[in-house]
Parts: C-alpha cells; structure tokens; sequence
C-alpha cells in the first residue's frame, strides 16, 4: 500500500505541490489552481491519497531553495518514479542528465533515449513530467534553438534558464 504526503512550498515560479511516498519524491508541480485539484489528480494515479504532512518535506524544499538561491546545481532528493514508464521514462532518465546551465534538443534527448525519430514524444514525457524543476525538462529546447513550450508556461522555462545562465556566469564555469 502506498503511503504519500503532500505540502506546498512557495517558489519564484509559483506554489510548487511537493508529494512523497517512502520512495521518495513522486511529484513536484508548480500550481495554475488549487492544491486540492492536483492531489486529487494524483490520488487517482497513485491509488492512495495523499495526506497533508506535517513538517514539509524538508530535503526537498532545502534542496529547491538553493536552486533558486543559485547555489545548487544537482538535486540530490530520491525520485520515485512509479508514475512514469516505457519510453516517457527513458526520455526523463536521458534528460536527468543534462548538466546544469546547458541545454538539448528534443532530438537530442530522442536519440539518448534509444528513438532517434521520436522528439515529439521527448515533448511529451517533457510535458507530463511528474517532477517539475527538480527533474530539468526546462533544459530541453528546439532544435533551432527557440525555447518550445513548458507546461503552457514558456516565461517559466526562459525564468529557470536565465536563473542557471547566472549562477553559471557567477561561479565562472564555462
């Protein structure tokens, strides 16, 4: 049986939902509505509800308040990625691992994930990501380089590439 608990943290994006599970980090959206309207969507998904917790998540929103702060580059929080499978999740595995302040193409992240011809689904698992921020689909652009969307919220994805393109600027890392 799945036990989750869920809180919400203030971001410079927004509200972000933070839900885990004894496996770890399950969700991180950042809020357009209310919470309850996301943990019920959630609940359906992980057959259990989410009860509010008590102490937030507190590696979770240390971890998220450095990166906002510029001073943390890698998320070191377990994931629990029951929510995902198949191809969507070899896409977030592959976009894991861009390193912080760069960016890949969608076609890029296809390739990594072992279907050079499937980018429009690199958008897709970019879009359904049950991790935002923590999991860096915002590092995930066009091949033109435009930026693409994020979740209807592009001024969100030029927020988080601007805010590592800083702290990258800042810590004279090429």
């Amino acid at each position: 049986m799945t036990i989750a608990t869920y809180s919400v943290h203030p971001t410079p994006i927004g509200e972000a939902l933070l839900v885990t599970t004894e496996a770890g980090l399950v969700a991180l959206s950042v809020l357009d509505g209310p919470a309850y309207a996301e943990v019920a969507r959630l609940s359906m998904l992980l057959h259990a509800v989410p009860t509010p917790d008590d102490g937030p998540s507190a590696d979770v929103t240390v971890e998220l308040d450095e990166y906002f702060a510029g001073t943390r580059q890698v998320f070191t929080v377990p994931l629990d990625w029951r929510l995902t499978a198949g191809f969507t999740r070899r896409a977030l595995e592959a976009i894991v691992e861009i390193p912080y302040g760069e960016t890949a193409s969608y076609a890029e992240i296809a390739v990594a994930a072992g279907s050079a011809r499937a980018h429009r689904a690199v958008g897709t698992a970019c879009a359904r990501t049950p991790w935002s921020i923590v999991l860096p689909a915002h590092r995930v652009i066009r091949s033109d380089g435009s930026l693409g969307e994020y979740g209807g919220r592009p001024e969100h994805k030029r927020f988080l590439l601007d805010l590592e393109e800083r702290a990258v600027g800042s810590t004279g890392r090429a």
